[in-house]
Parts: C-alpha cells; structure tokens; sequence
C-alpha cells in the first residue's frame, strides 16, 4: 500500500474521531445523562483496531493515536490554558465530568499499543475493547444496578464487574471473528485467550485507583493476549 493510501486511512480515522467528539457533547441533551456520553466516547473509540489492518506500517496508526494524547490533556482541568480548553469544550466537559486523566491514560495506552503492534490490530484490540465496551458496560450497569458493593480502592458492585466481564468477552468475540477472517487464524484458537483476558481485566477494573484502569486494562488484556498465544 502506497504513502498516499495509508495517509487517506489516517485521515478516515481522524474524521470519525472528531465525529466522535462532537456527537459525544452532544448526546445527553437528546438522550441521557453526561455518563453515557463519555462511555459512548470511550466505546466508539475503541472501533479504531477494526479499521487497522487497512494500514501497512505500526507507524500510521500510532500517528492516529498520539496526537490525542496532548488534544485529551489540553482539553482537561489539568490545562493552564482556558481559551484553548474553551476551543475544545466538546472533550473538556466529557473529562470533568470523568477522572481528570482518564482519557490521557486511555490515548496514552491507544498510542502505546498501536506503536507495537499496529500491524496486529488483534493484539491491540485485546486491549482496547475491554477498556471500551467492558469498563463502559461496567460503569454504566454499575451505577445504576450495582446493588453488591465492594471496595479495594474504589467503590465497585458486583453487578458492575460481571458487565464488565461480559462486555469485554463479548466484544472480544465478535472482534477475533473479524480478525480471523482477515488474517488467517483459527477463531476458535482464541476462545481460551479472550476468556482469560475478560478476566484478568476484570480484576484489573476492580481493584485500580482511580483512573489508572485506563492504562492498566489496555495494558493488562495485551499482555494476557500475547503471554496466551492470542492471534497464533
């Protein structure tokens, strides 16, 4: 695939982001609450693997990724810079309402996984679409159903981690299928992998501090991935 190809993928990523963006601020006022917007964000994001392998280069898709590591920063309260957080107060209201570094850490895991393993967008998805559709099902579910509290550094319910599981496992399904078919493996080979990285994941959201299962859940569920010979 030529620069010019790899240049026009980018630039369909970086239009569906900045889509993404916009609805995301816009989405309470027409349906719910500023939850749903924020985990709508950080679910649809997590879609970017499935456009991957369209790339040829690790390079391209961490050259997606990286540069919302500073967007995501100058768009939250930890910015000095109040006109540029007003400029960009679509993301700026989503990360107030959220933890003040939750979406750096989850571009800053995005851009770490895809400079390794752009090419294997599998790999990456083992780690993002826990973090995208686990922790979001986790957050949502347990916030309104979560009725079996616990606590190891924040408050989590049982009804929460079992959506996370299920959210994780279930997204994780769908997308090894895709890749399969994409890149040859066996689909059932990767039953055992994807059910341990459910876990392991898991585990990981419930017993992180604040915000870091934004980077211990991407992380976690990659490393599970590889160490169980997910993609092989």
């Amino acid at each position: 695939m030529s620069l010019k190809s790899n240049m026009v993928v980018m630039a369909v990523c970086y239009s569906y982001i900045a889509a993404l963006i916009f609805l995301s601020g816009k989405i309470d006022d027409v349906l719910t609450s500023r939850k749903v917007s924020r985990k709508f964000l950080h679910a649809m994001i997590g879609n970017l693997p499935l456009i991957m392998p369209f790339f040829t280069d690790n390079l391209f898709p961490f050259l997606v990724a990286s540069p919302f590591v500073i967007v995501t920063f100058l768009a939250s309260p930890l910015c000095p810079l109040n006109p540029i957080k007003e400029r960009l107060r679509a993301l700026s209201d989503l990360t107030e309402e959220g933890h003040h570094t939750g979406l750096i850490l989850y571009a800053i895991s995005y851009s770490l996984l895809a400079l390794l393993f752009g090419i294997k967008p599998y790999v990456v998805a083992s780690g993002i679409f826990p973090m995208a559709y686990g922790d979001s099902a986790a957050a949502i579910i347990g916030e309104s159903r979560g009725k079996h509290r616990f606590k190891v550094f924040e408050d989590k319910s049982l009804e929460g981690s079992l959506a996370m599981f299920l959210g994780s496992l279930i997204s994780l399904i769908i997308g090894m299928y895709y890749f399969s078919s994409i890149y040859g493996f066996s689909f059932y080979s990767q039953i055992f992998p994807v059910l341990s990285v459910s876990l392991i994941t898991t585990v990981a959201e419930a017993i992180s501090p604040r915000g870091l299962d934004n980077i211990a859940i991407p992380l976690l569920g990659a490393l599970t991935f590889i160490s169980l010979g997910g993609g092989a």
